[in-house]
């Protein structure tokens, strides 16, 4: 931790007799002292500010022989040297003291004087740790983002090894490996939008949703895990059947799901989650609850909630995976405009809940016909400077009974596209010799068809302005690393499916 005792000048004090003439030659021998303190028995009792000093005595030469007692601050700033700078900071935020007190006097545990700050060198200090500490993160992050990408990969490998005949120990190799890959892209995940509620950046996508399909997801998703644990999951739906809500289904899922784990972390019980929708002006009030009757103080439980952070030990993986969920729940809830509540119950137990109002949604009709790719086996150029990225895309591309090849640059992508044999080009952007937005720059420029295949962006960096940039230079859609299958054959489907039917037109 970065104290002021790092930060201080320990220069010598003086006696408040001391001629002002004194104090200003001392300010001219030394250009860098900010301020001099004034001490009686070891005691601040007054500080002089180079600045205000220099400047009386500029307009009041008379000044000179009068003792510094009779112009210094009497009430300076005095703060225990070993308080950190960033509490330093916030304290100056938060004082009614005029900022314009430009230093401050550090003393000891006995309040002895110790040395004087500058509070520009101070705040300087620490702009420049905040920089550090966000250049940090964004790194993390970034990091992060890779290791999801690889996780992604080892779970698309463990996924065709589960189709494979394998002996009994290894298709339990491979479920064990599957399981922990899953559990740690779910943390990480966690983790990361964890990061982006705390800096503004978590992005919320609503999209119509059927409540009741809701319901039943939750319901699926857990209680077949809360059976294994001994617990039973009781989940209801308390409102119109074919209400619809214009909300972020994933986030709302992952509210649920943070409750209901605490819950389930709780010990073995009944948990009661329910959802209800009620018409109100301005749309629909939802109504999320989770309630469970598991042993356990619910004074320990209530902290877990309100402070899940701090109160997680950052030595026991699930307890920090449960805080940060938990943390996350509070971020995604405040987002969406409710706040997450919790209290103990009369017996046993505690119940969480959450209110949202949100706008009513109206489905679209739904068809016999399946949105499905194009009936002919199509051919993708997957461009990607990654290798376990490129195994990653190449197996979705299979799973949807697509061929592919691979190249690992947006040179050899401008290259390979001159063929003119692919349906569509999966293009990475940040790339060693040419990025994905240059090649797809170049690829429009050829002449035929080769200029004209979709091209679709696979990032990590997809928020607006990104998006802007990559639907400009000639992309057609956004797919998002680590990659979703179910995302990215909604896009495949919006843009190889129906070719064959406008072929057909065209032919006609």
């Amino acid at each position: 931790m970065d104290t002021l005792a790092r930060l201080i000048d320990r220069r010598a004090s003086i006696d408040p007799a001391t001629s002002c003439a004194e104090v200003g030659a001392m300010f001219h021998a030394q250009s860098y002292a900010a301020a001099i303190a004034v001490v009686v028995d070891g005691k601040p009792v007054g500080l002089v500010y180079r600045d205000v000093f220099l400047g009386q005595m500029a307009v009041a030469p008379g000044l000179a022989e009068r003792p510094i007692s009779e112009i210094m601050d009497r009430e300076p700033r005095a703060v225990p040297a070993t308080l950190s700078a960033a509490d330093f900071v916030d304290r100056l935020a938060q004082s009614d003291t005029p900022i314009f007190r430009s230093a401050y006097v550090a003393v000891d545990a006995a309040g002895d004087y110790v040395g004087v700050g500058g509070l520009n060198s101070l705040l300087t200090s620490h702009r420049r740790r905040q920089r550090e500490a966000d250049d940090a993160m964004a790194l993390v992050e970034r990091m992060a983002v890779d290791v999801s990408t690889h996780l992604e990969g080892v779970l698309a490998f463990t996924e065709r090894l589960e189709q494979s005949r394998l002996t009994p120990d290894a298709s339990a190799y491979v479920r064990a490996i599957g399981d922990t890959s899953r559990d740690m892209s779910q943390v990480l995940g966690r983790a990361m939008d964890l990061r982006r509620a705390a800096t503004g950046g978590l992005a919320l996508t609503p999209a119509p949703a059927l409540l009741r399909d809701l319901s039943d997801a939750v319901e699926a998703r857990w209680a077949p895990r809360a059976a294994e644990g001994g617990s039973t999951l009781l989940f209801s739906y308390d409102g119109d059947p074919e209400a619809a809500a214009l909300i972020d289904t994933p986030r709302v899922l992952q509210v649920f799901d943070a409750l209901i784990e605490s819950a389930l972390a709780s010990g073995r019980g009944v948990i009661e989650a329910s959802l209800k929708a009620r018409p109100v002006d301005g749309g629909l009030l939802l109504e999320g609850r989770v309630r469970d009757n598991t042993a356990g103080s619910a004074e320990a439980r209530l902290a877990r909630v309100f402070d899940p952070l701090s109160s997680a030990s950052t030595e026991d993986r699930n307890e920090l995976a449960l805080g940060v969920g938990m943390a996350l729940a509070h971020g995604l809830t405040r987002a969406m405009g409710g706040p997450l509540r919790a209290e103990a119950n009369l017996g046993a137990g505690l119940s969480l809940h959450f209110s949202l109002t949100v706008p009513e949604a109206i489905l679209a009709a739904e068809t016999d016909d399946e949105p499905m790719l194009d009936a002919r086996s199509a051919h993708i150029l997957i461009v990607d400077d990654n290798a376990t990225n490129r195994m990653v895309a190449e197996a979705l591309c299979e799973m949807f009974d697509c061929t592919s090849e691979q190249v690992v640059d947006g040179v050899e992508a401008v290259e390979a596209a001159k063929s003119g044999r692919f349906d569509l080009i999966l293009m990475d952007i940040k790339m060693p010799r040419m990025d994905g937005v240059t090649a797809t720059r170049a690829i429009r420029e050829l002449p035929g068809p080769a200029g004209q295949a979709p091209i679709v962006a696979l990032t990590a960096n997809a928020d607006p302005n990104d998006v802007a940039t990559y639907i400009a230079a000639g992309m057609q859609d956004v797919v998002e690393k680590p990659i979703k299958p179910e995302r990215l054959a909604v896009v495949l489907s919006a843009l190889l499916g129906g070719d064959d039917e406008e072929d057909a037109e065209a032919a006609a």
